[in-house]
C-alpha cells in the first residue's frame, strides 16, 4: 500500500490536497505521527449520483493513498428524514443503487475495494444507544442550532418537519458510532461539522477532525445538483448526451471563477492522473495546435487569457468524462442492474381513469416538464410592427442570447427591463409574432382584469441560465412541450402567487438552485 511508504508530512499533504478548509489540523498532525487517520465520507440516498460525486471519489482515492481506513456511509435514513427528498419504500432500492454505482466509480478510477469499508446507516441508526443518543442530544440542541446546522444541506421550507431539525445531530452521532477520527464532506455541510464539534464533546465524545471540498460549479453554473437535470451529468448517460450536456454548458470564455468544467479538471481530472500524464488539449494547427498541461494552474491561467476556446476546452472535457464512464456503463448493461435503476428510479406514472392521484413529483402533467430558466435582459427594442410589443435579448448562458417577444410595452418601461433578471419559460415551441420569432416566454404576473402587469422578481444572486424548479418535482424537463396536447395551458391553471405574492404551482414554491422563492407584488394572481 502507498500510504506505508510515505512519511506523516507527506500523509498530510496528500490527504488536504485540494480541500477548501480543514478543522482540526493540529490534531491531523498528532494522530498521523502516531498512525494512520480514520474517516468516513456518507451519501445520503436521495436522487441519482452524477459525475460530480468523482470529486468525493478522487479525494477518497488521495485518503486511501496516503493509508488511510476509509469508511462509505449510506445514509437511508437521513434520506428519508430530510423534507421531501427520497420516499420511504424506495429507500431500500436506492440504496442498493447507490453500492452498486459507487463502486463502479471507484473501480473505474482504479481504487481497490478491498480497501474501503460500506456501511449503510440504518444497520446501527436504530440500536438502542443510538436511539438513546438521540433522546439525550435533542435535550441538548435548541431549535435555533438545529435550522442553522442544516441551513445548507437539510431542504428549508416555512414550516420545516421535525425530522429536519434532527438530521444534522444524527449526522453528528455517525463520527462517534463508525469510530473514526475525521469526516469527509463538502463546504456545504460546514454548519452540521461545527454543530458536531459543540455538542459530541457534551455527550461525552471526542470532537472530529473535518475535511471540506470545495463546491464544485454546475453545467449551467451554480451548484451541481441530482435535481437540475441540465446542471450535470448522469452517470450513466450515453456520450450523446454527455454531448449535448456540455455543449450547452456555461462557459465563458476567460471566466475561470464559476467554471464547472475546469473544475472538474482541477479536482477529477489532475487528482486521478499518474505521474507523466497530463491533461490534452486537441485542436486544429490555425487555432493552436495540440498542447498538453502537466500542471492545473499553468491550464486555468492559459484559460484566464483566453488562449484556449470554450469548444477546445469542452471537447476535451468530453472525452475523459466518456473515459470515466464507459466501464460504468458497461457494468450497468447487465440485466439485473438494469432491473434495479428503473425500480430505484422510476419514471413519472401515468394516472388512468379513476385512479387515485400520484404522489408529488410523479404526476404526468406535473410542472417538472416546464423548463423554466433565469434570464438576464440585455436588450430591449420596440417591435417595428406592433406598438404593443417589445422585442427581447435575453442571455441564457447559452451560446447566443434568445429572442424572445412580450407584450409588456403598456405595464414596464424599457429603463426597467433592460439589465433585468426574469424567469423565462424555455420550451415552448418558436412561433413567429408579427413576423419575428420568438424562442420562449418571459413570465409575468397579471391582476384578473389585466391592467396590471409584471415579470416574477428574482433573488438578486440568481444566476442566468440556472434552472428553476418546483418544491417536490425533481423530473426532466420536456425538450419541447407538444402545442398540441396543450400542456402549458392545463399547467398554467395552477401556476399562480399565494396570498404573501410568492410564486408557487398548487402548493409548491418555484425555488432557484439556491432554494430561494420568487416573488410578486401582485397576490393570488395568476402566472403566465
Amino acid at each position: 500500500m502507498v500510504g506505508t511508504t510515505l512519511s506523516a508530512d507527506e500523509k498530510k499533504k496528500l490527504i488536504t490536497r485540494n480541500l477548501q478548509e480543514t478543522l482540526g489540523d493540529d490534531k491531523l498532525t498528532k494522530i498521523l505521527q502516531e498512525r494512520d487517520l480514520k474517516i468516513y465520507w456518507g451519501t445520503a440516498t436521495t436522487g441519482k449520483p452524477h459525475v460530480a460525486y468523482f470529486v468525493p471519489m478522487s479525494k477518497i482515492a488521495d485518503f486511501l493513498k496516503a493509508g488511510c481506513e476509509v469508511t462509505i456511509l449510506f445514509a437511508d435514513l437521513h434520506a428519508y428524514l430530510d423534507n421531501m427528498k427520497a420516499p420511504w419504500p424506495l429507500l431500500e432500492l436506492r440504496t442498493k443503487y447507490y453500492e452498486q454505482v459507487i463502486k463502479a466509480m471507484l473501480r473505474s478510477i482504479d481504487v481497490p475495494l478491498d480497501k474501503l469499508k460500506f456501511v449503510k446507516g440504518s444497520d446501527y441508526q436504530l440500536s438502542k444507544e443510538y436511539t438513546l443518543d438521540v433522546y439525550k442530544l435533542s435535550s441538548l440542541v435548541t431549535i435555533h442550532d438545529a435550522k442553522k446546522a442544516g441551513a445548507e444541506v437539510v431542504k428549508q421550507v416555512e414550516f420545516p418537519l421535525l425530522s429536519c431539525l434532527l438530521y444534522p445531530g444524527l449526522q453528528g452521532l455517525d463520527e462517534e458510532y463508525l469510530k473514526v477520527d475525521a469526516q469527509f464532506g463538502g463546504v456545504d455541510q460546514r454548519k452540521i461539522f461545527t454543530f458536531s464539534e459543540k455538542y459530541l464533546p457534551q455527550l461525552g465524545y471526542e470532537k472530529r477532525i473535518h475535511f471540506m471540498n470545495p463546491m464544485v460549479p454546475g453545467l449551467a453554473g451554480g451548484k451541481m445538483s441530482s435535481s437540475e437535470e441540465d446542471s450535470k451529468i448522469d452517470l450513466l448517460d450515453s456520450p450523446a448526451n454527455v454531448k449535448k450536456k456540455l455543449k450547452k454548458a456555461f462557459c465563458e470564455p476567460g471566466n475561470i471563477a464559476d467554471n464547472g468544467l475546469l473544475s472538474f479538471v482541477k479536482h477529477v481530472l489532475f487528482s486521478l492522473f499518474k505521474e507523466g500524464e497530463g491533461f490534452e488539449i486537441n485542436r486544429a494547427a490555425d487555432n493552436g495546435g495540440d498542447i498538453t498541461f502537466y500542471q492545473y494552474s499553468e491550464l486555468e491561467q492559459y484559460y484566464a487569457d483566453n488562449k484556449l476556446h470554450p469548444g477546445d476546452l469542452k471537447a476535451s472535457v468530453e472525452k475523459y468524462i466518456n473515459r470515466l464512464l464507459d466501464p460504468i456503463r458497461k457494468t450497468f448493461e447487465e440485466p439485473e442492474l438494469k432491473k434495479l435503476t428503473a425500480a430505484a428510479y422510476p419514471p413519472p406514472a401515468k394516472v388512468k381513469g379513476n385512479a387515485a392521484p400520484a404522489a408529488a413529483g410523479s404526476e404526468e402533467d406535473g410542472p417538472h416538464r416546464l423548463d423554466i430558466r433565469v434570464g438576464k435582459v440585455i436588450e430591449v427594442a420596440l417591435h417595428p410592427d406592433a406598438d404593443t410589443l417589445y422585442v427581447l435579448k435575453i442571455d441564457l448562458a447559452e451560446a447566443q442570447p434568445r429572442t424572445i417577444i412580450s407584450g409588456l410595452v403598456k405595464f414596464v418601461t424599457v429603463e426597467e427591463l433592460d439589465q433585468r433578471l426574469v424567469a423565462v419559460l424555455c420550451n415552448l415551441k418558436p412561433s413567429k409574432m408579427r413576423g419575428i420569432l420568438s424562442e420562449g416566454m418571459v413570465l409575468c404576473t397579471s391582476n384578473a382584469d389585466h391592467t396590471v402587469v409584471e415579470p416574477i422578481v428574482l433573488p438578486a444572486a440568481a444566476k442566468p441560465g440556472s434552472r428553476l424548479s418546483f418544491e417536490g418535482y425533481s423530473g426532466t424537463p420536456d425538450e419541447q412541450l407538444n402545442p398540441k396536447k396543450k400542456v402549458w395551458e392545463k399547467l398554467s391553471v395552477d401556476f399562480k402567487t399565494n396570498a404573501e405574492g410568492v410564486a408557487v404551482w398548487k402548493d409548491n414554491f418555484l425555488l432557484t438552485t439556491e432554494g430561494e422563492q420568487l416573488t410578486s407584488k401582485l397576490a393570488n394572481c395568476s402566472i403566465k
